[in-house]
């Protein structure tokens, strides 16, 4: 009998998912775990983080709880870690403001959660060589950054903007020990984030209809092309931004 093709598959792979207690990170942390990877997630939320852990596939799967907003929680995380074949690194937050509205600690906030959390655990996985040769790296980005500017969303979609303009400089520097660097750039997608008041129902609903798709994105959209970008059928794929989006950016 022939073994099936599968060169999507992540059998053997240890991948770590932050920001996986909840939305996008916990969609991608199960299905990495329906492709065979060894998950290691991490979260604020301890109750929400293992309830996660509950639903992934297979076993031996860790659960490591970390306020990425807090640099010394970040060196403790990789100081936990043995070794990684992959990483998603999906923790977050947005901010709705006027650019007159937006000081410099609401700047502050969001950008120390959105970009350097982001880039000084990359940082560390590389210099700790805890992300192993070959490894692959995906940021969780934004079309806010790139094509989708709106009104109200200026310091989100710069934080959004800095991770992938410095995801192309990891790419170029990692390459070296042929580790991979991509963004991941959704347009909305439906979570919990999405519903929490800024906009109505109603609003949702008419905003959906811009998208050529007809819809909002699912978090499963978002971790198929994780699962691509993780899996060795994109091995010759670094410094990019996947654009998925159901069109909105054409």
């Amino acid at each position: 009998m022939s073994t099936c093709y599968n060169p999507f598959t992540l059998e053997g792979k240890t991948i770590l998912v932050t920001g996986a207690s909840s939305g996008i990170g916990r969609q991608i942390a199960i299905d990495c775990s329906k492709m065979g990877a060894n998950l290691i997630i991490s979260g604020r939320d301890e109750i929400r983080l293992n309830e996660t852990l509950s639903n992934l596939a297979g076993e031996g799967h860790v659960a490591l709880t970390a306020d990425l907003s807090d640099m010394s929680q970040i060196e403790n995380l990789v100081s936990q870690i043995a070794g990684i074949d992959g990483a998603v690194l999906s923790a977050g937050r947005g901010l709705t403001r006027p650019v007159q509205f937006s000081s410099p600690d609401k700047m502050n906030e969001v950008f120390q959660i959105n970009f350097f959390s982001t880039a000084e655990l990359i940082r560390l996985l590389y210099k700790s060589k805890k992300a192993k040769k070959n490894a692959s790296i995906v940021i969780i980005d934004s079309i806010a950054g790139i094509t989708d500017v709106s009104p109200g969303t200026s310091v989100y979609g710069a934080t959004k903007a800095a991770l992938n303009s410095f995801s192309k400089y990891c790419a170029l520097e990692f390459a070296v020990r042929k580790i991979r660097v991509n963004c991941i750039c959704p347009g909305m997608i439906e979570t919990p984030l999405i519903h929490r008041g800024t906009l109505t129902e109603e609003q949702l609903q008419e905003d959906a209809k811009r998208y050529p798709c007809g819809r909002y994105g699912r978090p499963e959209d978002v971790s198929n092309g994780a699962i691509y970008l993780l899996s060795d059928a994109s091995s010759w794929v670094t410094g990019t931004s996947l654009f998925i989006d159901g069109g909105i950016s054409i």
